[in-house]
């Protein structure tokens, strides 16, 4: 299943939906203004909230945390010992650990467990350049942070930028 998202300069307080490939709405990003620390919910077309992004305050790297239903779901850090600068590493609370590599800012990654592909992010697919696609590849896996986990490492590639 592939998920279109409208490429736009983040800020705090910016809303936006995420469309599926018939273009009806599948979710809708709501960032948090007036927030002491960067945070995004990410709902379904209803409203109700199914994956909230916070930046991780007091942090010796930029990290930020995925929850649901306010509990702990992963955090995501950019790895610490890579070759290459835009590798995170994204690391479920029951201990699995998903990698997220390529070129994060130019929307052309990858996210895998242990080599498998997971979701494959691309702006290759479309001929409007502030449009990008994020590909669930395999129909098992949880739709909703696969697409948080993609929020989330462009977010932090262009703070660090």
């Amino acid at each position: 299943m592939k998920y279109l998202v409208r490429d736009k300069i983040f800020a705090i307080g910016d809303d936006y939906w995420i469309e599926d490939e018939q273009g009806r709405h599948a979710f809708l990003v709501d960032g948090k203004a007036l927030r002491l620390r960067d945070t995004l919910e990410l709902k379904d077309p209803d409203g109700q909230v199914l994956i909230t992004l916070r930046q991780k305050m007091f942090s010796l790297r930029d990290t930020m945390t995925i929850e649901r239903d306010e509990r702990p779901l992963a955090t995501v850090r950019r790895k610490r010992l890579s070759l290459l600068r835009n590798h995170y590493r994204v690391t479920l609370v029951e201990g699995t650990e998903l990698d997220v590599s390529g070129r994060i800012l130019d929307r052309e990654f990858t996210v895998e467990y242990e080599g498998e592909l997971l979701a494959h992010i691309s702006r290759r697919w479309f001929h409007v350049r502030e449009t990008y696609a994020v590909n669930v590849v395999r129909e098992d896996t949880d739709a909703a942070l696969l697409v948080a986990v993609a929020v989330c490492v462009i977010r932090m590639a262009e703070r660090e930028d």
